[in-house]
C-alpha cells in the first residue's frame, strides 16, 4: 500500500500553531458542537440559489458568521482528504489520508450489519477537535453520522467514537473496529428503515416550476437517461435504499438518524461539558456527480438541504437552547461543471474542457519504463500523481530522480496538461504566489511516495465514468462554503482568503481547548454577539 509522509517539505514552513487570539469565551461554553459538512457543495451555491432558502442555510448566512472566500489548500479535492482535514486542523500530507483510494476501506474490519466493505481509520495519523476536546474533559461524547463510511469515520480519526454509516440495505451500520454490536437505539432505528418509506415515491420539484431557471432537458446528465423530472423510486424496498443515496431523501433519513443519536446519547445535555455531533451530508454529491452542478436536480437538492438543516437546528435548539449550540457548516470539495457544458460556451485560451486519462502517455512512460529499468510494478499513476515505491526503486537501483523527470517530460506534451512537475522542483518554487505548487506539497512531501503530479487545464476532470466530478487543484473544486453559528456568534461576512484547517482551531479556541498536536490552521475571527438581557 503506498502513503503519504507527514514531514513538512524542505523550504515550505508549516504554519503555525495556532495561539489565542480569537474571541475567547467570556460565558458558559456551548454544550453541543454540531459541524455539518454538505459532500460536493460549491462556495457559489449559497449565492445562486440564497434568495429562495427560507430554513438552516438561510439562518446559517443571515445570523452567523460566514467566510465567502474558503479553500481547501490541498491539490486532490477529494471526499477522504476533505473530510480528514476538516476536523484535523491539518492538510492531507500530514493526515496521510491522499486520495479515497487511501481512504478507510479495511478488508481486516467488516461490518457490523448490512452490506459494504469493511472499514476503519488506522491509515489516518494524529488527532481531531474530538480528541482535544476529550483530553480537557473525558466525558465528552461524540457521535458521527454519514451516508458514506468515509465520512463518518474521518471527521474523528482514530478513537473509538460512536460513527455510524449508511448500508445500501437501508441500515445505519459500523464496522467491527469500534464494536462487535450496535447500540439499543440504533436497532432500533433499523427495525423498519426510514429509506423503506421511500420505496414507490418519486423525487419532485420542492417549488414551483417556474421558480427553476435550469432546463430539465439537458441529455448530458445522469448519462442521457432519466434526466428529467419526476425521478421515480424503485417499488421494492431493498431496490429503494439503494437509489434513494441519489436523491435529496438521503440528507434527510442522515439527519434523523442523526436526531436519534443526540437524544439517546444525550448529547448537550451534561452540565459544565461540551459534546460533539459530526454529520457529513452525502445527496449533494451523489446528485452531483450525475447531474452536474449547472442542474435542475442540484437546485432543487439545495432547497431540500435548506429546508432539512431548518427542521434538524429548530428540533436541536428547541431541545437544549440556540445560546447553548454552537454550528459550523463547509464542504469536503467543490465539483467542475461537465465538460461537455463548458465546451459549449468556451472561448479559450487553449483546448475546450473535456475528459482526460492521459493513458497513451502513461503506457508510453511505462513501455520507456520497462526497456530501461525492467519492473513497472513499482510505480503507478493515480489522481493524477507518479507514485513509486521508493525501497524497491532503491533496492533496483533505479533513479527516481530520473523516473519523475521522464515522466514530467513526457506528460507535458500530452494535450489538456496545464502543468507536470516533480516534487522536488515545487518544493522550490514560491508557494505564496504559486498556488497550484503549494496545494500539492500539501498533499504530498518531497522525498515521500509520489515523485510528480500533473495539472489539467481548468475545467477538465479525471474521468470517463462520471458525469461531473473534482479532485483537480482549481477553483470549482477547492472553493467551498464556511460558516460558523450560534452560542455567541455575531452576523458578519468576511471576505479574506481563509482555509478549511482553519476551522478546527476555530472551533477549539472558541471553546477554549487547544489542539495537542501542532495543526496547519489557524484561528479565524469571529465577533463575539452582545449579550441578551
Amino acid at each position: 500500500m503506498l502513503a503519504s509522509c507527514a514531514s513538512a517539505p524542505p523550504g515550505h514552513a508549516q504554519s503555525p500553531p495556532p495561539s489565542p487570539g480569537g474571541e475567547q469565551p467570556t460565558s458558559a461554553p456551548p454544550a453541543l458542537v454540531v459541524v455539518f459538512t454538505v459532500d460536493q457543495m460549491r462556495a457559489d451555491y449559497l449565492d445562486r440559489f440564497g434568495t429562495q432558502f427560507t430554513g438552516g442555510l438561510a439562518r446559517l448566512v443571515k445570523e452567523g458568521t460566514r467566510f465567502t472566500n474558503a479553500v481547501h489548500d490541498h491539490a486532490i479535492t477529494e471526499t477522504a482528504p476533505g473530510h480528514a482535514a476538516i476536523l484535523s486542523g491539518r492538510f492531507p500530507r500530514s493526515t496521510g489520508i491522499t486520495a479515497n483510494i487511501f481512504g478507510v476501506e479495511d478488508a481486516s474490519m467488516p461490518l457490523v450489519l448490512g452490506d459494504g466493505p469493511g472499514a476503519s481509520p488506522r491509515r489516518f495519523r494524529g488527532t481531531t477537535l474530538a480528541d482535544w476536546m476529550a483530553a480537557r474533559d473525558r466525558r465528552t461524547r461524540v457521535l458521527s453520522v454519514s451516508m458514506k463510511d468515509r465520512g463518518a469515520i474521518l471527521p474523528v480519526a482514530r478513537e473509538h467514537w460512536s460513527v455510524f454509516w449508511y448500508s445500501p440495505d437501508g441500515a445505519f451500520t459500523t464496522s467491527r473496529y469500534y464494536g462487535d454490536t450496535v447500540p439499543t437505539w440504533v436497532t432500533q432505528a433499523n427495525i423498519a428503515p426510514d429509506a423503506w418509506r421511500t420505496a414507490g415515491r418519486a423525487w419532485t420539484l420542492a417549488l414551483p416550476e417556474a421558480m427553476y431557471s435550469e432546463p430539465d432537458s439537458v441529455a448530458e446528465e445522469s448519462s442521457g437517461t432519466d434526466f428529467a423530472f419526476p425521478h421515480a423510486i424503485p417499488a421494492d424496498t431493498l431496490m429503494a435504499a439503494g437509489y434513494v443515496r441519489t436523491t435529496p431523501m438521503i440528507d434527510s433519513i442522515t439527519l434523523a438518524f442523526a436526531w436519534r443519536g443526540v437524544r439517546a446519547m444525550q448529547l448537550g445535555a451534561r452540565a459544565g461539558g461540551t459534546d460533539l455531533l459530526a454529520v457529513s451530508l452525502s445527496a449533494t454529491d451523489y446528485i452531483g456527480h450525475r447531474f452536474g452542478p449547472d442542474s435542475r436536480e442540484i437546485h432543487d437538492q439545495l432547497i431540500r438541504l435548506d429546508r432539512s438543516l431548518g427542521w434538524f437546528l429548530d428540533s436541536l435548539t428547541a431541545l437544549r437552547g440556540a445560546d447553548r449550540v454552537l454550528v459550523a457548516l463547509t464542504a469536503d470539495h467543490g465539483v467542475q461543471r461537465i465538460p461537455a457544458l463548458a465546451a459549449r460556451t468556451w472561448k479559450g485560451p487553449g483546448l475546450a474542457p473535456t475528459r482526460v486519462t492521459l493513458e497513451d502517455t502513461w503506457q508510453g512512460f511505462l513501455a520507456w519504463m520497462a526497456r530501461a529499468k525492467g519492473d513497472t510494478n513499482i510505480v503507478a499513476f493515480e489522481n493524477g500523481v507518479l507514485l513509486a515505491n521508493r525501497e524497491r526503486l532503491a533496492k533496483g537501483k533505479v533513479s527516481a530522480a530520473v523516473l519523475a523527470d521522464t515522466f514530467v517530460a513526457r506528460m507535458r506534451t500530452a494535450p489538456h496538461v496545464l502543468r507536470a512537475e516533480t516534487f522536488t522542483a515545487m518544493a522550490a518554487a514560491d508557494t505564496v504566489q504559486d498556488e497550484i505548487a503549494r496545494r500539492w506539497l500539501h498533499m504530498f512531501d518531497p522525498g515521500g511516495v509520489a515523485l510528480a503530479a500533473v495539472t489539467l487545464e481548468p475545467g477538465n476532470i479525471w474521468s470517463e465514468r462520471l458525469v461531473a466530478t473534482h479532485g483537480t487543484p482549481h477553483h470549482d473544486d477547492a472553493h467551498v462554503p464556511l460558516l460558523f453559528w450560534g452560542a455567541g456568534i455575531a452576523p458578519a461576512t468576511r471576505t479574506e482568503r481563509v482555509r478549511v484547517v482553519d476551522l478546527a482551531p476555530t472551533l477549539a479556541d472558541w471553546l477554549g481547548v487547544r489542539p495537542t498536536e501542532r495543526v496547519d490552521g489557524r484561528v479565524l475571527p469571529l465577533a463575539r454577539s452582545a449579550p441578551s438581557h
